[in-house]
């Protein structure tokens, strides 16, 4: 009776469809027939092994006796070549990973290999794998790490990286299995949509993707627009204008909306630029340009913080990824922002650009026909990924029990009686020789933490954007005896913290002492950011600790939640709050913010499913054009005579390139001003709000007919490029009639989503217009 009631309680759950809800019976189920496979495997040497694993002939869909020979044969490579025997549970994420699940494993458990395992059923089945990673580091270590297993089981492996040249991207993407950044995947996907030639491609029509770290990229990292750019000029930062700015007091020359996305002038402010300029009328005609000046220097200036969004390095402004704590690489802000920081920091400035293409992080996913994930902490966000993935959760328990203590959150009054509980408990905990890990939320708190705990002798090794290269090294030996470490975001860091340092040699040590205790300086803006920090503690059963320190004026309760209940006491000395009606204030901030995250993912996805229809429509004609003669036929066809004028001076060959590069040039030229138009109207439609128009629908209004006067434009285009162009003893001059591809090109993410809530956008302009209104 009770395995009865116990069955029908999973059916009744699976039924509902909670989160997490994907059932493991059948995978269970396949672990004795694994397990009676190890003594027959293990008497096979390497070669017979790989043989072995070569010979399966894996259906689309695998079946249980399938399942049960890829786990097997993985679990022998993995003993073999990395002296690691798979856990029951690694089996099951595997199983879980190769049936299309978001598996959820905890930190510890051994993702990497499950991961590696699930990579080669799929390979072995015939299909091309792409394994994103939240960053290059991890993709290239784990690539190396897991290549011995791939090599046993006959797959081939490799990994992209931004210094990669394109040769070697190409050889890397030719691999049976190829991991990368899912920032560099998606960036060679724009770069191959900008060339002209087919053995220029780089990466392989794409098949299945397996993602790391899953519920970070699908979900908080879905809204951010990767952007390719390509260099117009040199950019002109208004050092003048940056000067003028940088004497501006806020409150009194200008003002910001409470979410920090927007800044502008005051009467007082506008009074003292336009003195300040030569006595200019910033906003009559004349002024006009030394407007658009004023307001970018006033959004680097008043919007964007050094150390908090970005960070100077060698001489250069590097943007840090507010999600992992890390230089975001070989990315930055569009236009004139991102001269007018240089411009603040007194920097030389880098080339300005224009957007050549860009695609977000979900469209990405969507090209793979076949995708699963992991991650620890996917059940607080099953329902996003079933609603903008179909992809379903399961839960995959741990190997052994999580022991670990989540004690309650301290609350305090404010944030400086908050940093003296914090100096206190770490100088306690560190009394005793237990490790102590400190999460905090950005670079210039972990560097002011730890100045103040140099200040009273305790020292620590800090982690942040500022030496994230050093990140593994200093994250292994956070669990030795009397380490203190102090870090910015955990999310995938993606190395585990074992007690007693990497070696392990003092584990029983500080085991006997209570394990590492994990403290977070703040509350996340998501509870899944908080998951991460804890689980950095108690990994594979061991001891541990973990409590999070909060004030009611933290930037999380003042953006969500600011009008806190009346009557919440504070103790008059320590300013600690025992009140549970701050715990519940606290909690609804986050709650809000969480809800915030998802609007705006809702809303990128709402306006972006059109842009990628568009998109996808244009790149079919992109390929035809690419792949075929279909240039010349419609060339020839619009131009007979110039064409025939052309074949006398061109072989046929060179006569294809030529009018293949021609329409490339102006379909990618009509593209980006396509991107541009559509930026310009999802900017100022929510203004349409206010007229109860509904703005997605007047978006689609306005983008469809400019989409369908692309095609017809690129032709007209091509054919007066063609008619405009000079013949000469080398081929036909194409460049001197303005057929120029960008000298340089570069990629960033969009650090404002374009793609707020209609709500904010529409309460934004509306703050605006009142605000000039009152000035």
């Amino acid at each position: 009776m009770p395995a009865l009631i116990t069955r029908m309680g999973k059916r009744l759950r699976k039924l509902i469809e909670r989160p997490g809800s994907a059932e493991l019976t059948r995978y269970e189920a396949l672990l004795p027939a694994i397990g009676e496979l190890e003594a027959e495997l293990e008497g096979l040497t390497d070669t017979e092994l790989t043989e072995r694993a070569g010979k399966l002939r894996l259906e689309a869909v695998f079946k249980d006796d399938q399942l049960v020979e890829v786990c097997a044969l993985g679990r022998e490579a993995a003993r073999r070549a990395l002296d690691e025997r798979a856990f029951d549970v690694q089996l099951l994420g595997t199983m879980g990973l190769l049936t299309g699940h978001v598996v959820q494993m905890e930190t510890g458990e051994g993702k990497t290999l499950a991961g590696a395992l699930a990579a080669a059923g799929y390979a072995i089945q015939g299909k091309r794998v792409h394994v994103t990673t939240v960053n290059d580091y991890l993709a290239r270590r784990d690539a190396e790490w897991m290549k011995p297993v791939y090599d046993l089981l006959g797959v081939s492996v490799g990994w992209v990286e931004p210094a990669l040249t394109r040769d070697e991207r190409r050889e890397a993407y030719g691999k049976e299995v190829t991991y990368g950044a899912v920032s560099e995947i998606g960036f060679d996907v724009l770069r191959d949509r900008l060339v002209t030639r087919v053995e220029e491609l780089a990466q392989p029509e794409p098949e299945v993707a397996i993602i790391d770290e899953a519920d970070s990229v699908l979900v908080d990292e879905a809204r951010v627009p990767l952007v390719m750019a390509g260099s117009v000029d040199h950019a002109v930062a208004d050092v003048e204008v940056a000067n003028v700015v940088r004497r501006l007091r806020l409150g009194l020359h200008y003002e910001t909306d409470s979410d920090g996305r927007n800044a502008w002038l005051t009467t007082a402010g506008a009074s003292v630029v336009e003195k300040s300029l030569g006595g200019i009328d910033l906003y009559g005609d004349s002024g006009s340009d030394r407007l658009a000046a004023v307001n970018v220097a006033l959004h680097a200036h008043a919007l964007l913080t050094r150390d908090v969004d970005y960070i100077v390095r060698d001489g250069k402004v590097h943007l840090i990824n507010t999600s992992r704590g890390r230089i975001a690489e070989l990315q930055r802000w569009p236009d004139g922002l991102q001269a007018a920081v240089e411009a603040k920091e007194q920097l030389a400035a880098t080339d300005r650009g224009e957007i050549l293409d860009s695609i977000t992080v979900q469209a990405l996913m969507a090209r793979y026909p076949q995708v699963a994930g992991m991650t620890g902490t996917a059940v607080a966000v099953a329902e996003q990924l079933r609603e903008f993935y179909k992809l379903e959760v399961a839960v995959i328990p741990p190997n052994k029990p999580n022991v670990r203590e989540d004690r309650p959150d301290r609350i305090f009054a404010s944030p400086s009686h908050k940093l003296r509980a914090i100096e206190t408990e770490i100088r306690e905990v560190h009394e005793t020789g237990r490790p102590i890990l400190v999460g905090t939320q950005d670079v210039a708190e972990s560097e002011e933490l730890a100045e103040k705990l140099a200040k009273v002798d305790l020292p620590c090794v800090v982690l942040n954007a500022r030496n994230d290269a050093e990140e593994a090294a200093i994250i292994a030996e956070a669990g030795t005896y009397g380490a203190v470490t102090v870090s910015t975001q955990m999310a995938g860091r993606g190395t585990d913290i074992r007690l007693g340092g990497a070696d392990g040699k003092d584990r029983e040590r500080v085991a006997e002492l209570g394990g590492l205790h994990v403290i977070g300086t703040a509350r996340y803006p998501s509870s899944r950011l908080d998951g991460q920090l804890r689980g950095r503690s108690g990994r594979q059963g061991d001891p541990g600790s973990a409590v999070f320190f909060a004030s009611l004026n933290d930037e999380l309760v003042l953006s969500n939640a600011p009008d806190v209940p009346e009557g919440i006491h504070a103790d008059d000395e320590s300013g600690e709050i025992e009140d549970s009606a701050a715990q519940r204030q606290i909690n609804h901030a986050q709650r809000v913010a969480e809800g915030v995250h998802l609007e705006i993912h809702r809303n990128t996805w709402r306006y972006t499913r059109l842009i990628e229809h568009q998109r996808n429509e244009l790149l079919a004609h992109r390929d035809k054009l690419l792949r075929t003669d279909l240039a010349v036929e419609k060339l020839k066809e619009a131009a007979p005579k110039r064409l025939a004028e052309l074949e006398e001076a061109l072989d046929e060959e060179p006569l294809a390139q030529v009018c293949r590069e021609v329409m490339l040039f102006h379909l990618d030229e009509l593209w980006s001003d396509h991107l541009a138009y559509l930026t310009d109207v999802r900017e100022s439609i929510h203004l349409r709000a206010i007229a109860r128009e509904t703005p997605l629908d007047e978006f689609h209004r306005l983008a469809i007919p400019e989409f369908h006067k692309i095609i017809p434009a690129i032709e007209e285009r091509s054919v007066q490029t063609l008619e405009d162009a000079e013949i000469t003893d080398d081929g036909v001059d194409v460049a001197a009639s303005g057929v120029r591809r960008p000298s340089s090109t570069w990629t960033y993410l969009v650090h404002d989503s374009p793609f707020d809530s209609d709500f904010e956008q529409t309460l934004k302009q509306v703050r605006s217009l009142m605000k000039r209104g009152r000035d």
